[in-house]
Protein backbone atom coordinates (compact mmCIF):
# COMPACT_ATOMS: atom_id res chain seq x y z
CA UNK A 1 0.00 0.00 0.00
CA UNK A 2 2.79 2.36 0.65
CA UNK A 3 4.84 1.72 -2.36
CA UNK A 4 1.54 2.67 -3.98
CA UNK A 5 0.74 6.37 -2.30
CA UNK A 6 4.27 6.91 -3.24
CA UNK A 7 4.32 6.23 -6.51
CA UNK A 8 0.85 8.15 -7.33
CA UNK A 9 2.30 10.78 -5.30
CA UNK A 10 5.78 11.03 -7.86
CA UNK A 11 2.86 10.54 -10.80
CA UNK A 12 0.75 13.41 -9.80
CA UNK A 13 4.32 15.21 -9.59
CA UNK A 14 5.15 14.50 -12.90
CA UNK A 15 1.69 15.45 -14.10
CA UNK A 16 1.67 18.92 -12.16
CA UNK A 17 5.12 19.76 -14.01
CA UNK A 18 4.74 18.58 -17.05
CA UNK A 19 1.41 21.19 -17.19
CA UNK A 20 3.63 23.82 -15.92
CA UNK A 21 5.87 23.17 -18.36
CA UNK A 22 3.56 23.25 -21.28
CA UNK A 23 2.30 26.64 -20.06
CA UNK A 24 4.99 28.37 -19.65
CA UNK A 25 8.10 27.45 -22.11
CA UNK A 26 6.08 29.11 -24.70
CA UNK A 27 6.06 32.50 -22.97
CA UNK A 28 9.53 32.22 -22.38
CA UNK A 29 10.55 31.07 -26.36
CA UNK A 30 8.48 33.39 -28.12
CA UNK A 31 8.47 36.19 -25.86
CA UNK A 32 12.48 36.30 -25.36
CA UNK A 33 12.76 39.81 -26.65
CA UNK A 34 9.84 41.54 -24.55
CA UNK A 35 10.58 43.59 -21.64
CA UNK A 36 8.09 45.05 -18.53
CA UNK A 37 8.51 48.57 -19.04
CA UNK A 38 8.91 50.73 -15.64
CA UNK A 39 6.31 53.40 -14.70
CA UNK A 40 4.69 55.71 -12.14
CA UNK A 41 0.81 56.60 -12.61
CA UNK A 42 0.87 60.75 -12.75
CA UNK A 43 -2.39 62.61 -11.00
CA UNK A 44 -3.94 65.00 -13.00
CA UNK A 45 -1.62 67.78 -11.73
CA UNK A 46 1.40 65.74 -12.22
CA UNK A 47 1.37 65.56 -15.85
CA UNK A 48 2.90 67.80 -18.25
CA UNK A 49 1.38 71.23 -19.48
CA UNK A 50 2.71 69.67 -23.12
CA UNK A 51 0.23 66.87 -22.71
CA UNK A 52 -2.77 68.50 -20.86
CA UNK A 53 -2.30 71.14 -24.47
CA UNK A 54 -2.40 68.04 -26.56
CA UNK A 55 -5.15 65.64 -24.27
CA UNK A 56 -8.28 67.40 -26.13
CA UNK A 57 -7.52 66.08 -30.11
CA UNK A 58 -7.46 62.52 -28.47
CA UNK A 59 -9.65 62.44 -25.62
CA UNK A 60 -12.80 61.20 -28.00
CA UNK A 61 -10.89 58.34 -29.50
CA UNK A 62 -10.03 55.13 -27.12
CA UNK A 63 -6.28 54.89 -27.76
CA UNK A 64 -3.03 54.26 -25.91
CA UNK A 65 -0.52 57.12 -27.47
CA UNK A 66 3.08 57.81 -26.53
CA UNK A 67 4.92 61.67 -26.36
CA UNK A 68 8.68 62.50 -25.35
CA UNK A 69 8.71 65.58 -23.48
CA UNK A 70 12.14 66.64 -21.82
CA UNK A 71 13.47 63.38 -22.18
CA UNK A 72 10.84 61.57 -20.86
CA UNK A 73 8.46 59.38 -22.54
CA UNK A 74 4.59 59.49 -21.03
CA UNK A 75 1.78 57.05 -22.17
CA UNK A 76 -1.51 58.02 -22.14
CA UNK A 77 -4.05 55.69 -22.62
CA UNK A 78 -7.69 57.67 -23.31
CA UNK A 79 -11.46 55.95 -23.50
CA UNK A 80 -12.92 58.01 -25.60
CA UNK A 81 -16.31 59.96 -24.80
CA UNK A 82 -18.51 58.22 -21.91
CA UNK A 83 -22.50 59.50 -21.30
CA UNK A 84 -21.37 59.60 -17.19
CA UNK A 85 -18.97 59.48 -14.42
CA UNK A 86 -17.78 55.96 -13.18
CA UNK A 87 -15.57 54.99 -15.88
CA UNK A 88 -12.01 54.65 -15.47
CA UNK A 89 -9.01 53.58 -17.19
CA UNK A 90 -5.72 52.06 -15.57
CA UNK A 91 -2.94 51.25 -17.08
CA UNK A 92 -1.82 47.33 -15.58
CA UNK A 93 1.29 47.22 -17.66
CA UNK A 94 3.90 48.29 -20.36
CA UNK A 95 5.40 45.61 -22.61
CA UNK A 96 8.15 46.57 -24.74
CA UNK A 97 8.88 43.85 -28.04
CA UNK A 98 12.31 44.58 -29.78
CA UNK A 99 12.30 45.13 -33.35
CA UNK A 100 14.90 45.38 -35.96
CA UNK A 101 16.34 48.66 -34.86
CA UNK A 102 13.23 49.85 -33.04
CA UNK A 103 10.82 48.57 -30.43
CA UNK A 104 6.78 48.52 -30.28
CA UNK A 105 5.02 48.61 -27.16
CA UNK A 106 2.37 46.87 -26.10
CA UNK A 107 0.11 48.78 -23.19
CA UNK A 108 -2.35 46.73 -21.05
CA UNK A 109 -5.01 48.90 -19.54
CA UNK A 110 -7.87 47.81 -17.55
CA UNK A 111 -10.91 49.59 -17.88
CA UNK A 112 -13.77 49.98 -15.43
CA UNK A 113 -17.06 50.88 -15.83
CA UNK A 114 -20.02 51.92 -13.77
CA UNK A 115 -22.61 48.86 -12.52
CA UNK A 116 -25.45 48.18 -13.56
CA UNK A 117 -27.32 49.39 -10.24
CA UNK A 118 -25.09 51.76 -9.63
CA UNK A 119 -26.61 55.93 -9.66
CA UNK A 120 -23.98 57.89 -11.51
CA UNK A 121 -24.52 61.74 -12.24
CA UNK A 122 -25.38 62.18 -16.79
CA UNK A 123 -22.86 64.02 -17.17
CA UNK A 124 -20.11 63.71 -20.60
CA UNK A 125 -16.89 62.69 -19.13
CA UNK A 126 -13.22 61.51 -20.89
CA UNK A 127 -11.53 59.10 -19.05
CA UNK A 128 -7.81 58.90 -19.31
CA UNK A 129 -4.59 57.89 -17.52
CA UNK A 130 -1.00 59.08 -17.89
CA UNK A 131 1.99 57.39 -16.87
CA UNK A 132 5.88 58.38 -16.68
CA UNK A 133 7.67 55.37 -18.16
CA UNK A 134 11.71 54.87 -17.76
CA UNK A 135 11.92 54.40 -21.39
CA UNK A 136 14.34 56.92 -23.38
CA UNK A 137 13.10 56.94 -26.71
CA UNK A 138 9.70 56.71 -28.29
CA UNK A 139 8.49 53.32 -29.72
CA UNK A 140 7.59 52.60 -33.84
CA UNK A 141 4.35 51.66 -32.67
CA UNK A 142 1.59 51.00 -29.63
CA UNK A 143 -0.45 48.52 -29.43
CA UNK A 144 -3.43 49.10 -26.42
CA UNK A 145 -5.17 45.67 -25.15
CA UNK A 146 -7.84 45.87 -22.75
CA UNK A 147 -9.16 44.15 -20.13
CA UNK A 148 -12.60 44.75 -18.00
Amino acid sequence: MKGNNSRRIWILVLIVAVLLGIMFIPKLIFNEGDNKVGFKVLEENQVPEKIMEILPQYKMKERALACKIDDKVYVVVTRGEKRTEGYSVLIDQIVKIKTDDTFDLVVKAKYKDPGADQIVPQVLTYPFTVVETKLKELPKKIKLEVAY
